[in-house]
């Protein structure tokens, strides 16, 4: 790729020449996401839940000054994807009303959700359910798929999908 900087008539304005369409693969605003947070109602259980019974992995559990912690997870075939379980408390990201309504919502599965997939929905339905996962809907063939649903011990709710195929 050659770069060339015009500077006679335009001061510091920069024009890119590439012989084809792929030499613009770096100019790509946004690539893929690498975090997306879950609110909880609390991070120990919350912990447990998605480690103990999802079998999610830790990637970070970390004190972040006084009485806050960066705790992050990961299913365990997308190591590059953190779900950061984030306390709802009332300090740096909110306010006391603020957080109390939060707190309301996601306890009353008002507020978030995500899709999870797996290879084996029956398998894995039973396999949760005998952990002590709750399920809101039992494994259903939909006209978009094979789903589930089940809450997190917080009340945000999830679908559970068999991937397309199996």
């Amino acid at each position: 790729m050659r770069i060339a900087i015009l500077k006679k008539r335009y001061k510091n304005l920069v024009f890119i020449f590439a012989p084809d369409q792929h030499s613009f693969n770096f100019l790509k605003m946004i690539t893929k996401m690498n975090h997306v947070s879950v609110f909880v109602l609390n991070q120990d259980s919350a912990y447990e839940f998605y480690v103990n019974k999802l079998g999610f992995k830790v990637h970070t559990d970390a004190p972040m000054g006084p009485g806050m912690r960066w705790l992050t997870v990961y299913p365990p075939e997308q190591p590059d994807l953190e779900i950061a379980l984030m306390a709802i408390d009332e300090g740096m990201m909110f306010k006391k009303e603020a957080a109390e309504q939060m707190r309301n919502l996601v306890s009353k599965g008002t507020f978030g959700f995500g899709v999870f997939e797996c290879d084996n929905l029956l398998v894995t339905y039973e396999e949760l359910k005998a952990k002590g996962v709750e399920f809101t809907k039992e494994p259903t063939q939909e006209f978009y798929g094979f789903e589930a649903l089940f809450k997190d011990d917080s009340g945000n709710w999830f679908s559970l999908g068999q991937k397309a195929g199996k």
